[in-house]
C-alpha cells in the first residue's frame, strides 16, 4: 500500500522521532490491522527504536488511501489485539 503522507503527517513523523523507513514498513506489512472509526484502520507493528520496544500505529483512511496520523507508544499491551 502506498498511501498519501501529507506534509503535516511527515512533520509529525519527524517530531515524534519515528524513522520514515519504519512507517513505510508498517504500511507495507503491518503485524496487525485494527478497525478504528469509520473508514480508518490502524496499521500497527511492534518495533525497536533506539533499543526500546514500541508499538508504531499508523492510522489510515482506507477509502481515500490517506494517512491520518502516526505515533509510537510504549504501552504495547494497551493496543495490541490478541
Amino acid at each position: 500500500m502506498k498511501p498519501d503522507l501529507s506534509k503535516h503527517v511527515q512533520q509529525e513523523i519527524q517530531r515524534r522521532g519515528i524513522p520514515l523507513a519504519v512507517v513505510e514498513s508498517v504500511l507495507e506489512i503491518p503485524n496487525q490491522k485494527v478497525p478504528e472509526h469509520g473508514d480508518v484502520v490502524c496499521y500497527q507493528s511492534k518495533v525497536e527504536i533506539n533499543r526500546k520496544p514500541y508499538l508504531v500505529r499508523v492510522m489510515v483512511n482506507e477509502k481515500t488511501a490517506k494517512v491520518v496520523t502516526v505515533y509510537r507508544t510504549s504501552k504495547i499491551n494497551k493496543y495490541w489485539k490478541i
